[in-house]
């Protein structure tokens, strides 16, 4: 896949470990034995079943009226001035009317001169912009400079 290419797996062995769509009652211990600093990034990065559309459309529909909403709302501003920037987002994690959190920082450093904000689902977020910066690393080594905003902004 190329998702685990670009994440140095290097078999597909961690989607063989997947879920199977019929079994929701998985003892978390048969499914990742023993975690270490090794191998837990397999573990993080990936959902535990193989397709999570299809996992999520079982569950759906093996009870009745459940319905996976993923509702979204938040507020990200940045301005741009002469001597800099000012970055201004809110600080509640909510799911429709329920708040999660009234503490999440939603301001993430992507490296010392870039900074990224979280609007919509939060491990998405999380996830691409740990994406982005890593990608902006590579950069740097193989280029020798910096990549500049705009080129970031299309990755």
């Amino acid at each position: 896949m190329a998702l685990a290419s670009v994440l140095g797996f290097k078999s597909n062995d961690v989607f063989n470990r997947s879920l199977q769509c019929e079994k929701t009652d998985t003892n978390i211990d048969e499914f990742c034995p023993k975690l270490n600093i090794e191998n837990i990034a397999q573990f993080i990065t990936l959902p535990p079943y193989a397709d999570p559309a299809k996992y999520l459309k079982m569950v759906n529909e093996s009870v009745d009226r459940v319905k996976i909403q993923f509702l979204k709302g938040t507020t990200t501003l940045a301005f741009k001035f002469r001597n800099g920037v000012i970055v201004a987002v809110d600080s509640r994690a909510t799911a429709g009317g329920f708040i999660a959190s009234g503490e999440v920082k939603k301001v993430i450093e992507i490296n010392p001169y870039l900074l990224g904000t979280m609007a919509g689902g939060a491990a998405d977020c999380a996830f691409w912009e740990r994406v982005l910066a890593r990608h902006c690393r590579i950069y740097e080594l193989r280029n020798k400079e910096k990549i500049s905003v705009a080129a970031a902004s299309k990755i």
